[in-house]
């Protein structure tokens, strides 16, 4: 972009502080923090100032989006809008149809995103969409395996190597420690039977929010990006297996793979079943726009219809007899299981 294009460009954002100045127009996008309080607060006054027909989105990363609709008095233009960081880079735009949204609402919101040249996806409502629903799952195993005897370096490397352009820590690094960290103390408290990832609970009660305060699952030198071993870590790694009665096991790299990957796939799978999303390439498209999945493997589902989904199930039955584990998520979803069974993929009829 030339510096007359930029100038142009930027002539046409109108900064403001005050909510009066959005009685006009047809779309706004809330991106506060990512708690219900705080989304309330916003979509009420939104509700007050905005004029009717206008589209109330939310980048809601995981929340209910019914419940954020509710605060209005018109559930029907709310629609989630989850954009994915960094935002100026990333393809993927998870479109989030609510309970009540309307049609040409969510029409609208398609077309609005092949205008900024984005990748839609629609998705049903629950905890983390179709996405972050997803990235949950794979990033507990990776915590597991890091307090069963991996190390941060042999996790990451393992999922590179795969094809991943990031690691899973590497990732929770460049994202930010503590966005997780309000997600799983959110999470802890609705599902008391869920296992904590106590390696990364304690990191961020240290401080350790990733590449921004400098040290998070590595550390970070002023200016500079590269991910460096910090022995720190080791100390807190070995410290919580002492706790937890852990004695560290050679984890192999193909373990790794198969954990992380097969996590994703069965949740999806779960997902699809529900009617969360409405195909299984649907799924793809969000990991391998969004989430860094190697493109030469089509994404989650292509992966695993191509390993061959009986072959899925049988390494998920052997990873059930682990007990440091979510318990029951490595029962094979039912459609994972009855696609296994009949010999066919995920989308067959």
């Amino acid at each position: 972009m030339s510096e007359d294009d930029a100038k142009a460009k930027m002539a046409l954002l109108t900064p403001s502080l005050t909510y009066d100045d959005l009685s006009n127009v047809d779309l706004v996008i809330e991106a506060v923090f990512e708690e219900m309080g705080v989304k309330q607060s916003v979509f009420e006054k939104l509700d007050e100032v905005c004029k009717q027909g206008a589209i109330l989105a939310s980048n809601t990363s995981t929340l209910d989006l019914d419940k954020i609709a509710s605060f209005t008095k018109r559930p029907e233009d709310v629609i989630g809008l989850h954009f994915f960081s960094p935002a100026n880079i990333m393809k993927l735009l998870e479109v989030v149809r609510g309970e009540k949204t309307a049609k040409d609402v969510l029409a609208t919101a398609m077309k609005l995103a092949k205008a900024i040249k984005k990748t839609a996806v629609v998705s049903g409502v629950c905890d983390g969409f179709i996405g972050n629903r997803m990235i949950n799952q794979y990033q507990r195993e990776a915590l597991l395996m890091l307090e069963e005897g991996a190390s941060v370096q042999q996790i990451d490397k393992a999922i590179e190597k795969f094809g991943f352009a990031m690691g899973p820590l590497r990732m929770a690094d460049l994202a930010g420690g503590d966005i997780g960290w309000a997600i799983r103390k959110r999470q802890y408290e609705e599902n008391p039977n869920m296992v904590k990832m106590v390696v990364a609970d304690r990191l961020c009660e240290m401080g350790r929010y990733g590449q921004k305060t400098g040290a998070g699952f590595y550390r970070y030198e002023p200016g500079n990006r590269n991910a460096l071993h910090d022995p720190e870590v080791d100390k807190v790694v070995d410290e919580v297996r002492a706790e937890l009665g852990i004695t560290p096991r050679k984890i192999s790299n193909q373990e790794i793979v198969e954990r992380c990957v097969y996590a994703l796939v069965n949740e999806g799978a779960q997902i699809l079943d529900e009617g969360i999303a409405q195909r299984a390439s649907d799924i793809d498209m969000v990991y391998l726009t969004g989430y860094g999945f190697p493109v030469f493997r089509g994404g989650p589902m292509h992966y695993a219809e191509e390993v061959g989904l009986p072959n899925v199930v049988r390494a998920m039955q052997a990873f059930t007899e682990d007990r440091h584990t979510q318990p029951g998520f490595w029962e094979p979803a039912a459609l994972l299981a009855k696609r296994a069974e009949e010999g066919k993929g995920f989308d067959a009829k």
